[in-house]
């Protein structure tokens, strides 16, 4: 096989990054915004005009989370976390305007690019413009406070060493896979998709009692592991076509919802031993037929460019 070229971006410290990432969870960010911010560096390589980077194409993505802190705050005897949120300046009465609550993380990840296009003679004219790039970027909406020196490397899947050197990038942290097998063999049962959902999220508490009358409680999920859903794209639920007064005038638009599945948080050092490249890669696949834009992991779908 083909070796394949890595960028790696190595902890990013992001402050303020938006922890809504559907309207229905609250947590890590959605891929949506990750292979956006990706995209949006490619767009701004290229607006360089340097004949070295015209060609640079960034495609699949995993991401490595090494720290979160969701900013919520529950309270001894409170039963439900409250969102920390931001004030919004006084308005000309002296009071604070109305606004929707929005839920904010402080994270710090490592995001591993694959790319293509670019000579390996030109890695150094890459690394030295990606640094000034990402500093005026917004990473899922948060502000970047700081990145180690980005690095590229060649892979090679036959090879125990690449994936070694994947690893070492990752580490220490976990590594977003996709689940959606879980939710497919709950919907083959019979269940719909947002009870497939909750059967695997769900928390279940059991009381047991022996012989003696001595009662001992146990708390367990369906499947093992760190199970948590996520968003994963768009459905449009209305008609391609152009909109009144839309910012850009030669595109068309639709609405459409967000789309959630289930993802898991693995450890670093389980690639190439459990898992493959492919299961960590995230990319957009588009099903126009079913008005699907969804962002899914190699080893469920074949990749396509951005």
């Amino acid at each position: 096989m083909s070796n394949k070229r890595f960028l790696v971006l190595p902890h990013l410290k992001i402050h303020n990054a938006n922890a809504m990432s559907s309207p229905y969870t609250i947590g890590f960010p959605a891929m949506t915004a990750w292979l956006g911010a990706v995209h949006a560096i490619q767009r701004k390589m290229h607006a360089l005009g340097m004949p070295e980077l015209n060609c640079v194409q960034f495609g699949a993505t995993a991401i490595s989370c090494h720290d979160f802190n969701l900013q919520t705050y529950r309270g001894d005897n409170d039963y439900v976390s409250s969102i920390v949120s931001t004030a919004n300046p006084l308005n000309e009465k002296g009071e604070r305007p109305p606004f929707v609550e929005e839920a904010r993380c402080h994270l710090e990840v490592t995001l591993l690019v694959e790319m293509c296009g670019l000579n390996p003679d030109h890695d150094a004219v890459l690394l030295e413009q990606l640094e000034s790039i990402c500093k005026t970027m917004k990473f899922a909406s948060g502000d970047l406070l700081g990145m180690q020196k980005p690095q590229c490397f060649t892979f090679d899947e036959d090879s125990d060493a690449a994936y070694q050197t994947v690893v070492r990038h990752l580490m220490l942290g976990h590594v977003l896979i996709e689940r959606r097998d879980l939710m497919v063999a709950e919907m083959q049962q019979g269940a719909d998709a947002l009870d497939a959902m909750l059967n695997q999220l769900k928390i279940m508490h059991r009381a047991t009692q022996d012989e003696n009358g001595k009662i001992t409680w146990t708390t367990s999920r369906k499947t093992k592991g760190w199970i948590v859903p996520i968003s994963v794209g768009f459905q449009g639920i209305s008609t391609l076509e152009k909109a009144i007064e839309q910012r850009d005038a030669e595109t068309p638009h639709r609405f459409a919802e967000a789309v959630l599945t289930l993802g898991e948080f693995v450890l670093a050092y389980k690639i190439g031993a459990y898992y493959s490249i492919e299961d960590i890669l995230w990319q957009y696949q588009a099903d126009i037929e079913n008005d699907l834009y969804l962002c899914q992991t190699q080893s469920i779908t074949n990749p396509i460019s951005l």
